[in-house]
């Protein structure tokens, strides 16, 4: 049974093995600005040891942290994996507040399913697991976005209680309830 935990280095083999199935569809490209791309780039080429993941994970769970070193602009962020034993399907990232960059954009809470367990229903579980968490960090009302040709997500988006707010160039935005009660 899947389920989201913090990142750990157990599931390193499948998760190099997603980043490959990543790569093949183009991301991690330089024009690649999501953040799947951004960590090929940075962190690809140390995944394949178990020492360069240890401080690959070491990182990602550090960025949770408020006083973690980060670039300006950059807000906190947790990072949850969804798992099936040791075998990676994909990860989530919510951002524990919004800059304006986020609030046009990037919203509270990105996620990504690995190509090969796409069509399967784990995203839409993956982000109705994660709104407790969401809402532990005391966001009520998470903003989620999607692009506007991105028909799968906006359907996840929706079936998670997503109220369509507006659209903002290529970005469809939208309010999810994080807990019974919370109005989107």
């Amino acid at each position: 049974m899947p389920e989201l935990i913090r990142p750990l280095p157990r599931v390193r083999e499948s998760y190099v093995a997603a980043m490959a199935e990543f790569q093949a569809e183009g991301r991690g490209k330089p024009d690649d600005q999501t953040m799947i791309g951004v960590e090929i780039r940075e962190f690809g080429s140390t995944w394949h040891t178990p020492e360069g993941f240890a401080r690959y994970v070491s990182r990602l769970r550090a960025e949770a942290e408020e006083d973690a070193p980060r670039p300006p602009g950059i807000v906190p962020a947790t990072t949850l994996w969804w798992v099936d034993g040791a075998e990676y399907l994909g990860r989530l990232a919510v951002r524990h507040r919004l800059t304006p960059r986020l609030l046009e954009g990037g919203g509270h809470i990105g996620f990504d399913v690995r190509p090969s367990a796409r069509r399967r229903g784990h995203a839409t579980a993956m982000l109705r697991a994660a709104l407790p968490v969401v809402a532990g960090l005391g966001i009520d009302r998470a903003l989620v976005t999607c692009d506007v040709d991105n028909v799968a997500s906006r359907k996840v988006i929706e079936a998670c209680g997503g109220e369509f707010e507006d659209r903002r160039g290529v970005k469809l935005r939208f309010w999810v309830a994080t807990s019974p009660g919370s109005a989107p």
